[in-house]
């Protein structure tokens, strides 16, 4: 049987699923060139069938997260939608009443999910699908954040879990804690929209002149440049209490937003940012303590928006709560396409275990198809490349970087192995080199590291579990700094990926970097342009590869060279 789930709001995509097999899963931004799309995944749904061999008529089952009134609302009045994106993403003149934008939108998303809301969403989702030739299905809408709790235990490979969902809100909820245990997930307690950590750090995220809802690893970031100090000095812990397994915001979204704009009109950006991060820190590990103490569990599964906050993660599994710790790699919002087609496939198959060693979900591309793209761009020399890993670790440690494009496009925000662009780990030169000319990331941005699972414990603290899917920072251990000085943060932190046998090829690149270098680690980054969403494509990668002037390229089992660049 198989069932398509969709998200049609932000980061919009789609998943298809089939027994306890993940067939497909991608995001609309890579079929449209807009960063986190908000428009109805047509594009997705199309992808997902035409990779799995099948149509319309063979899909019998479509699941759909979240009925509250704004996103029921936004389905009747898709240009209230789009206007909404274009104002978040600043991709228009600021408005005259831009403060009056933002409480409204405080006021609407609290509302939650009211009469008849059910029935307008499945009418305006039907009336899509039937647009797309879609026939004889049932519709099945999921709660928001019970499709964000299924990625996370669904996919964790536990047999028993805390389950806990954070985020801004969805539903009328910022979060939830489930139980899942003899294949059976339970709710237990849920954390109301007022009280939403994640809106809090929204909110410092646009009052600091960024993007609420894309630019938080940013502020993130910019915190560890602010002088440090103690919490019972932080001007905003006030903010936020944690009693017993409920975390309690003081005020409410709107007068929230108000109380951190005038905090934050004599203070410093890094210093605001640092205080955001130490009241989420603080509060997070508050929570989590409660929630150990109180449900006796030995693994935490987690999901939601909030928690791709990888130096909140870090604090957590150093505070020694769980012996097990899992985040679901598209923890955000563009993630619960496949959650909701999870939770009807257990609902009506009982199914609550995936195999997810890997998130490579999305599209492949044979050498055939990559050197028919090649052919068409005169300016690029190519040649199949029986070598490649090797050759590409030799123009890595002489302080090249490059393009890597191989097999099927990740799941979710980070590229991991596939749709990357990498390169020596301990050279400045290189990092300022792909700053400037490809990522354009602003000064205070790390780049990350992956580096094979067998060098991590020797690499990097605390680093007993692997850490797959970059989700959870660590600490560089002090006499390997200047190996990875390029990959690490300015408090000696990374955010690493571990790699193992689910990508072999990787994996080969990396023992011949180790080969020349002693550890297997290299800086990866997305393969992306400044403002794009990761590349899906071989053009996307050539076109690239022009715009920035990139000379090496490996595609699929091709070495290309871009003779524009020399």
């Amino acid at each position: 049987m198989y069932i398509l789930g969709l998200w049609d709001g932000h980061d919009s995509g789609a998943a298809l699923i089939k027994d306890d097999k993940i067939i497909y899963a991608a995001n609309e931004e890579r079929f449209t060139k807009r960063k986190l799309e908000v428009k109805f995944p047509y594009n997705s749904i199309h992808a997902a069938l035409r990779f799995a061999g099948i149509t319309p008529f063979d899909i019998k089952a479509v699941a759909f997260p979240t009925l509250e009134f704004t996103k029921t609302l936004s389905r009747v009045f898709p240009a209230q939608k789009e206007a909404y994106y274009q104002f978040r993403r600043r991709k228009m003149p600021k408005p005259r009443f831009e403060q009056l934008m933002h409480y409204q939108k405080y006021f609407m998303t609290g509302i939650g999910v009211l009469p008849l809301c059910s029935a307008i969403s499945k009418s305006s989702i039907s009336n899509s699908l039937r647009s797309m030739g879609f026939r004889d299905f049932k519709l099945y809408p999921v709660d928001h954040h019970r499709a964000h709790a299924a990625t996370a235990a669904f996919t964790s490979g536990m047999k028993s879990a805390l389950v806990v969902t954070l985020d801004g809100l969805g539903d009328g909820k910022s979060g939830t804690v489930s139980a899942f245990e003899n294949n059976d997930l339970r709710l237990l307690k849920s954390i109301p929209a007022r009280d939403s950590i994640g809106i809090f750090y929204e909110q410092v995220t646009n009052i600091l002149g960024m993007r609420e809802l894309e630019d938080e690893g940013k502020i993130m970031a910019m915190a560890d440049f602010s002088y440090p100090f103690k919490y019972s000095e932080n001007k905003l812990k006030e903010f936020f209490a944690v009693e017993g397994t409920s975390i309690k915001a003081r005020y409410g979204p709107i007068s929230q937003y108000k109380a951190l704009g005038r905090l934050s009109w004599s203070t410093p950006r890094e210093q605001f940012a640092y205080m955001a991060q130490q009241v989420l820190e603080e509060t997070l590990q508050k929570y989590f303590e409660n929630l150990s103490k109180e449900y006796r569990f030995d693994s935490i599964a987690i999901s939601g928006g909030t928690m791709s906050n990888v130096k909140a993660n870090m604090r957590i599994r150093e505070k020694g709560l769980f012996k097990r710790h899992y985040i679901f790699p598209h923890m955000g919002d563009g993630g619960i396409a496949l959650g909701a087609a999870m939770q009807v496939n257990y609902e009506l198959n009982g199914i609550s275990t995936y195999p997810f060693d890997d998130a490579y979900l999305g599209n492949s591309y044979s050498d055939t198809e990559i050197e028919e793209v090649l052919k068409k761009n005169k300016a690029f020399d190519f040649y199949p490349d029986k070598y490649k890993a090797r050759h590409a670790a030799e123009l890595i440690t002489d302080d090249n970087y490059l393009f890597w494009f191989q097999g099927r496009m990740e799941y979710g925000p980070r590229a991991l192995g596939n749709r990357s662009i990498v390169a020596k780990s301990g050279s400045d030169d290189v990092k300022d080199r792909l700053n400037l000319y490809v990522k354009k990331r602003e000064w205070f941005q790390p780049f990350a590291p992956s580096m094979l699972a067998d060098d991590a414990s020797k690499l990097l603290n605390g680093a007993a579990e692997r850490n797959r899917f970059m989700t959870m920072a660590y600490r560089v251990k002090e006499e390997h700094r200047a190996l990875m000085k390029s990959a690490v943060h300015v408090d000696m932190t990374a955010r690493p990926q571990m790699v193992g046998e689910e990508n072999k090829s990787y994996m080969d690149l990396l023992k011949n970097v180790k080969r020349k270098l002693g550890y297997g680690v290299i800086l990866n980054t997305s393969l992306n342009i400044h403002g794009m969403p990761i590349a899906m494509t071989p053009d996307d990668v050539i076109r690239a590869a022009k715009e920035t002037g990139t000379r090496y390229l490996f595609m699929g089992n091709y070495f290309v060279e871009n003779t524009a660049a020399r």
